[in-house]
């Protein structure tokens, strides 16, 4: 009879990853979410905002004074 093949090594299931390497890859992007906007919203080189007054309240537009209104073109008068 033939030998039977000689036994080389033995395969074992890995260990399960540990919690860290589980789960590392969301615990950065939570804390490069964080730290962005906190830098977006504490940097200093942007403009300080002025708000603007504005009027309390605007007339209506007077079509007569409006040059964008157009309007109906009027019937010329016979003689």
């Amino acid at each position: 009879m033939a030998n039977a093949p000689a036994v080389i090594g033995v395969l074992t299931e890995p260990a399960p990853p540990t919690w860290w390497r589980a789960n590392r890859h969301k615990v950065l992007l939570v804390l490069g979410l964080i730290g962005g906007i906190y830098l977006g919203t504490h940097s200093s080189d942007a403009a300080p905002r002025t708000d603007t007054p504005r009027p309390a309240h605007t007339a209506p537009v007077d079509p007569s004074t409006d040059s964008t209104v157009n309007p109906a073109p009027r019937p010329t008068p016979s003689h």
